[in-house]
């Protein structure tokens, strides 16, 4: 028992308890927004979502720490078998299975019948863990051209993959975690200006062969805002005014005078939570956004080897890259491509998704030490 608790003491010493506390705190929070739309029918959802909500966020800790306790090695090890489970669980979205919700343009939800599941959240895990165990297996052949070339197919897979179903939100968020997870691997210079290069031309074919008219438009209403302000614009001219209606302080959880706007419960989460709590409030937010994105990457630089470095990046990626476009896309700087703020958004496929990842940061933290396991020692 003694042993036991010599364990647990110790185990607790290495986690890295601000992160999790962190994270934790935004749940909590979007919680508490899910339930005030709730009630004060500033949104149309059922107390249903709130409640999934607060089970994610509980099953989601207990997560983060079982996955925190494992030595990373052993999740990388085994990608043989959850990757391509999780591509084939995508590829069952095109089939009879995939549901494509209300209002949205993509096609990337499987109808279990007693709930709903968003394949790609799984598909994110495990490309972090695969990828990172890919590139940290061929470090040093990573700049010669087949080997490059194998690593660009592994990464081009899921980015195809979501981008068939029509979700280019997620889309980005894979291709950011490519290229910041090659580029820390060492990728060579050469290859960097290569790709700089040919980035314009790669563009002007996605605009003129990739992107469909409805997406082009939403970039052009930015770029000439005022245009279709009872179109395209509307959400977001909804969620400007549904942010700003908050003044500085908000109007706190249950007003009576909220601002309404579609998917406010989900990708617009932002817009409600400047209503409720004000510009304070959402810079408060932003903050603290922003330490769980700097503690991933302070955590990065302690891990015990390349593999543990790449998978804190990846989630780096994954978690900025969604703050960036959804905060974004409220504030109406990004189009509306129907990204989560990571932790408040609606939906217990996401934050058990997100909650997982940084379980992986908490254990490539807490085995920086080779001769630290949780359920071994050594001699």
């Amino acid at each position: 028992m003694n042993a036991f608790v010599k364990k647990i003491s110790k185990y607790y010493k290495r986690l890295d308890k601000w992160l999790l506390i962190a994270v934790t705190f935004c749940a909590v929070i979007g919680v508490i927004l899910l339930y005030s739309m709730c009630t004060t029918g500033a949104s149309d959802i059922s107390p249903r979502y709130y409640w999934i909500q607060l089970i994610s966020t509980v099953l989601g800790v207990a997560v983060c720490l079982i996955i925190a306790s494992i030595d990373y090695h052993h999740f990388t090890k085994l990608w043989f078998i959850y990757a391509p489970i999780a591509v084939v669980l995508v590829l069952l979205t095109f089939t009879g299975l995939g549901l494509q919700r209300a209002g949205a343009d993509d096609r990337a939800w499987l109808n279990l019948g007693f709930t709903t599941v968003q394949p790609s959240e799984f598909l994110k895990l495990a490309f972090i863990l695969s990828f990172s165990f890919h590139l940290s297996k061929d470090a040093e052949n990573i700049n010669h051209p087949l080997h490059l070339l194998l690593i660009i197919i592994h990464g081009a897979i899921p980015v195809g993959l979501v981008a068939l179903q029509g979700d280019y939100g997620t889309a980005i968020v894979f291709l950011m975690m490519f290229v910041i997870m090659l580029f820390s691997a060492g990728l060579s210079v050469k290859y960097i200006i290569a790709a700089i290069l040919i980035t314009p031309p790669a563009i002007y074919l996605l605009w003129n062969y990739g992107l469909q008219s409805l997406h082009k438009k939403r970039i052009l209403v930015l770029i000439h805002p005022g245009t279709d302000p009872m179109g395209l614009e509307y959400q977001q001219n909804l969620g400007l005014a549904a942010l700003g209606s908050g003044g500085l302080f908000g109007k706190g959880l249950f007003a009576d005078d909220y601002v309404t706007v579609p998917e406010m419960h989900n990708d617009f989460i932002f817009a409600y939570l400047g209503q409720a709590f004000g510009f304070v409030g959402a810079i408060a937010v932003i903050i603290i956004l922003a330490y769980i994105c700097i503690r991933i990457l302070n955590d990065s630089r302690n891990t015990m080897d390349l593999m543990g470095k790449l998978i804190c990046l990846g989630t780096f990626a994954m978690i900025f890259t969604h703050c960036f476009m959804n905060i974004g896309m409220v504030l109406k700087v990004m189009p509306v491509i129907g990204i989560p703020l990571p932790f408040f958004s609606a939906g217990g496929t996401a934050l058990l998704s997100m909650y997982t990842a940084i379980g992986f940061v908490l254990s490539c933290y807490a085995h920086n030490n080779k001769k630290y396991r949780m359920f071994y020692d050594y001699e």
